[in-house]
C-alpha cells in the first residue's frame, strides 16, 4: 500500500451511546454514510456511552470523560475534587486523541443549544476542547447538520461560540439554528442548512394491517425545561406530567389503545407514571431501543402526539400524522417545514382539553396529511443526501489522507 492509499482516520464525537435514541441516530445515520462511501476509513468514537458503541456499532470507542461521575451532581468534598481533576485530565485525553485523526466528525444533535438543563463544564467544555485540540494539531473538526438555540447563561454561550468559531467546518439542520449562531457572533455567511441527519435512516416498511385501527403512539418526556427555567423546573414537570396524563386518560375512555414511547432512559419513570396514573390494560409502554425501533412503532400507528425532538422526527420520517407538544423552537421549525404547523402544542402548558381539539382535527385531517409527509419526505431526502455529497467533498477526497476542509474565522 502506498503512502497515499493509507486509510483515513475519522473519529466521532458527542454523548452518543449514553441512552438517548436521537444522539445515537445521528451516529448511526453517519457511520452508514462512511462504510459506503469511504470503507477503508478506519473510524472510532469519543463518547458518553463507549460499551454501547463498541457492542452496537462496531467501532473502538472511548470514554467522553475521564470522571466517571461527570454527569451527576457533586455534592461531597471528593467528588468535588474528581470532577476537577478530571477537567484537567480531559485536557491531555481529548488532545491524544484528536491527534491521531484527519478528521473529526460531531454528528448531528443539539450540541449548541441549551433546550434542556445543562452545565457549561459538561458537555459545552468537552465541545470546546475538542475544537480547540482541532484547531492546534491541525485535524478539521465538522460539526455536522447540528442544532444550535439562543443561550442565556453566559459561560455556556461563550464556550459555545468559541467552539463554533474553531471548528473547520458547520453545517446546520436548519435556518433557525445557523440564524442563533450568528446572532451569538458566528459568521455564518459560509455555513450551510441540511436537514437532520435521522431523515437519512431507512424507513421501515409500510403498516402490513393497513384499513385495521391502529394505536394512538404517544412520546413522553422527562421535561422539566430549559437551561433558564431550572427554579421552575419541578412546576414545569407537574404542569406537563398532568397534562399528558389526563389526555392520555381521555383516549382511553374513548377505548383508544394508546402505546407511550420515550427517546432517552430518562423518559421511562415518565412513561411508567403515566401508566401506573390511568390504569388501563389499553396503555402499554413500547420497548424501544434504537430510532428504527420507534419508527416501526409510529408506521403502525394511527396519529402520533409526541414530545421529544427525535420520536417526532421519526413519525415524520414514516409518515404518520403527528402533533408536536413543542418544548423548543427546533420542533416548531420541524413541524412547519414538513407541513404539519398547525399541530403543534406547548410543552409548558400541556392543556388537555386543548391537546384532544388540535387531536381530532389532526385525524380528520389524517388522509391529506399523510399525502403532504410524503412530498415533504422526498424533498428532506434530496437535502440530507446533499449534506453528505458535501461533506464528502471537503472531508472525504479520493486523494486519501489529505484532507480539503475550509478553515472558517
Amino acid at each position: 500500500m502506498t503512502v497515499d492509499e493509507t486509510p483515513v482516520r475519522i473519529g466521532l464525537f458527542g454523548l452518543l451511546g449514553a441512552g438517548n435514541s436521537g444522539n445515537d441516530g445521528s451516529l448511526e445515520a453517519v457511520l452508514d454514510q462512511l462504510r459506503a462511501r469511504r470503507p477503508g476509513a478506519v473510524v472510532d468514537a469519543m463518547c458518553g456511552g463507549p460499551e454501547t458503541v463498541a457492542t452496537r456499532y462496531g467501532i473502538p470507542a472511548t470514554r467522553l470523560n475521564w470522571y466517571r461521575g461527570e454527569y451527576r451532581t457533586a455534592s461531597r468534598v471528593g467528588s468535588i475534587a474528581a470532577k476537577g481533576l478530571g477537567k484537567l485530565v480531559d485536557v491531555v485525553r481529548t488532545a491524544a486523541w484528536v491527534r491521531r485523526h484527519d478528521a473529526v466528525i460531531v454528528p448531528g444533535t443539539g450540541v449548541l443549544e441549551t433546550t434542556l438543563p445543562l452545565r457549561p463544564w459538561g458537555f459545552p467544555y468537552s465541545l470546546f476542547l475538542l475544537c480547540a485540540m482541532g484547531r492546534l494539531f491541525r485535524t478539521p473538526v465538522a460539526l455536522v447538520s447540528v442544532g444550535a438555540g439562543p443561550i442565556g447563561n453566559r459561560p455556556t454561550r461563550m464556550l459555545t461560540r468559541w467552539s463554533t468559531r474553531l471548528a473547520a467546518y458547520r453545517s446546520y439542520r436548519d435556518a433557525a439554528s445557523r440564524e442563533a449562531m450568528r446572532a451569538m457572533g458566528v459568521d455564518t455567511a459560509r455555513d450551510e442548512v441540511y436537514a437532520d441527519l435521522v431523515f437519512a435512516l431507512p424507513a421501515p416498511a409500510a403498516n402490513e394491517s393497513a384499513g385495521m385501527p391502529g394505536p394512538v403512539c404517544v412520546g413522553v418526556m422527562d421535561f422539566h425545561g430549559n437551561n433558564d427555567e431550572r427554579d421552575r423546573a419541578e412546576e414545569i414537570h407537574r404542569r406537563y406530567l398532568d397534562g399528558t396524563t389526563r389526555f392520555v386518560r381521555a383516549l382511553v375512555e374513548e377505548g383508544r389503545p394508546v402505546r407511550l414511547l420515550t427517546g432517552d432512559e430518562l423518559d421511562r419513570p415518565v412513561a411508567a407514571a403515566i401508566v401506573d396514573a390511568v390504569g388501563s390494560p389499553l396503555v402499554t409502554v413500547a420497548e424501544a431501543a434504537s430510532l428504527a425501533d420507534l419508527m416501526k412503532e409510529t408506521a403502525c400507528a394511527d396519529s402520533v402526539v409526541a414530545t421529544r425532538y427525535h420520536n417526532i422526527v421519526c413519525a415524520l420520517k414514516v409518515g404518520t400524522p403527528t402533533l408536536a407538544v413543542s418544548y423548543s423552537t427546533k420542533s416548531d421549525v420541524l413541524m412547519a417545514e414538513m407541513g404539519m404547523g398547525a399541530y403543534c402544542h406547548p410543552a409548558r402548558e400541556a392543556d388537555a382539553d386543548r391537546l384532544l381539539e388540535q387531536f381530532r382535527e389532526l385525524e380528520r385531517e389524517s388522509a391529506r396529511l399523510r399525502r403532504t409527509l410524503f412530498e415533504r419526505n422526498l424533498a428532506v431526502a434530496r437535502r440530507v443526501e446533499q449534506q453528505f455529497t458535501d461533506l464528502a467533498a471537503v472531508l472525504l477526497p479520493a486523494s486519501g489522507r489529505h484532507h480539503a476542509l475550509r478553515e472558517t474565522p
